[in-house]
Parts: C-alpha cells; sequence; structure tokens
C-alpha cells in the first residue's frame, strides 16, 4: 500500500471512529443530543472550521470516487502471485510456478534412478523457493545418494536457470519401482 493510501484509510477510520462512538453516546443517553448539535452548528458555521470540514469532506469524497471506481496497486501484486517477478531498469520478468516446477522436473528425469516426479513449489516472503518434490525410484537406487544429489542439482540449476534461491529441496519418495527384468520367450 502507498503512503498516501495509508494515510487517507487511517484519516477516514479515524473519522468513523469518531462518529460512532458520538452516535453511540447519544443513542445510549450519554452525550445530549443538544450538546452534539451546538457542537456541529458550530463546526459549520464558523469561518475556519467550516473551511477545515469542506476541505476533509472534498478529500474524502474523492478517496471514496478512487476506492470505488478504480484498481488497487494491490491487485497488480496478486496478479503475481503464481510465480516471482523480477524487476532491472529494462524493465520486468514474470517466472511462474510452472516454469520452476517443469525446470525441477526435468532435473529429476535427468537421474537414472527417478521414475516418476511431481513438484510443487512454494514462495516465502523474501522470494526464496522451497521445493517438494515426490518420485518413485528404481529399486536400484540409493536413496539417501539420490536425495542429496538431487537436492544440490536442483539448487544448482534453479539459479543458474532464473537467479532465484532455493531455501529448501524436500524430497519424498512415494515407492520404489521394481527392475522389471527381459526375459525371452524360448
Amino acid at each position: 500500500m502507498k503512503i498516501i493510501e495509508r494515510i487517507s484509510l487511517t484519516l477516514f477510520s479515524s473519522l468513523i471512529l469518531i462518529i460512532s462512538v458520538i452516535l453511540c453516546l447519544t443513542i445510549f443517553g450519554w452525550l445530549d443530543t443538544n450538546t452534539v448539535g451546538k457542537i456541529i452548528n458550530t463546526a459549520i458555521t464558523g469561518d475556519i472550521t467550516s473551511k477545515i470540514l469542506l476541505g476533509l469532506s472534498i478529500i474524502f469524497i474523492l478517496l471514496a470516487i478512487r476506492c470505488i471506481f478504480f484498481e488497487s496497486t494491490d491487485k497488480t501484486k496478486e496478479e503475481y502471485k503464481n510465480g516471482i517477478l523480477l524487476e532491472n531498469e529494462n524493465g520486468k520478468l514474470l517466472i511462474t510456478r510452472e516454469t520452476i516446477e517443469n525446470l525441477v522436473n526435468g532435473v529429476v528425469k535427468g537421474f537414472d534412478s527417478a521414475e516418476d516426479v511431481t513438484t510443487k513449489i512454494e514462495f516465502d516472503k523474501e522470494n526464496n523457493l522451497i521445493v517438494y518434490v515426490n518420485l518413485l525410484v528404481k529399486e536400484t537406487a540409493v536413496i539417501k545418494e539420490l536425495s542429496k544429489n538431487l537436492q544440490n542439482k536442483i539448487k544448482e540449476v534453479v539459479k543458474k536457470s532464473s537467479d532465484l534461491d532455493v531455501k529448501e529441496v524436500n524430497i519424498k519418495v512415494k515407492n520404489i519401482e521394481p527392475v522389471k527384468e527381459n526375459t525371452l520367450m524360448q
């Protein structure tokens, strides 16, 4: 949120709070309606206070129109929710989750011991990646060695191709695929 939006939201919220408290006090009978009427009348008819109130009213009307009819800048950030937006002096680059998932899947498929793979990508607040890999491995695989090599290779490839840091690579071995033997019929 931009600073002007924060200030206007704070002012608007404060005004609504004051009006609500005054209404509640009046309804409960703790504040006399004549007193409230006199204060409002004095504020409106006073030379300086009426100009201040008019200025605030115009500002609130313009802010209300802006909020109702124009998009907030936060909506553009939501468009990039499914990826990471990188910016430089030449422009912007959006790297989507699907792109990174396909990159990770390609790395995993490059290992002979890995069979079927599914990948899930999450982003933390610093735009670091957390990679979750579910895979099926061959019976001959040394799982500990395979997972270590996969973690290192995934981090290396993602950093090299996207300049994004991979915070974690979490591997879950779903199952072990038995080696299929080629039997010849005699």
